[in-house]
């Protein structure tokens, strides 16, 4: 079960047709895939979270959808990159589980 909606990351992307909704559903799993594994805790577990996901968490999954959805490719040729959600980090942290 995902903790972003394929409407609230559509939502969030200004997208209005249904045309890429399956596709925008695979990117909701791929970024809460990807920030569980980076915060050590999968993002619907109600033991972890027991009053619900965080909302900081929400709105990294929201932009790490939109990310990856916006840029489909592995690498860019001819323009300069930067981090694109330099807050992307900053939503997570304070969640993530840290072991040495």
């Amino acid at each position: 079960m995902t903790i972003v909606s394929v409407e609230d990351a559509k939502a969030h992307m200004n997208i209005t047709t249904d045309a890429d909704d399956d596709l925008i559903a695979g990117k909701i799993g791929a970024a809460e895939a990807w920030i569980g594994k980076f915060i050590g805790f999968a993002l619907d577990d109600a033991e972890t979270f027991p009053d619900g996901t965080p909302e900081p968490l929400k709105e990294a999954v929201r932009q790490l959808t939109a990310h990856l959805y916006e840029n489909r490719e592995a690498t860019v040729v001819g323009i300069s990159m930067s981090d694109v959600s330099p807050g992307l980090f900053d939503l997570m942290s304070p969640y993530r589980e840290w072991s040495f």
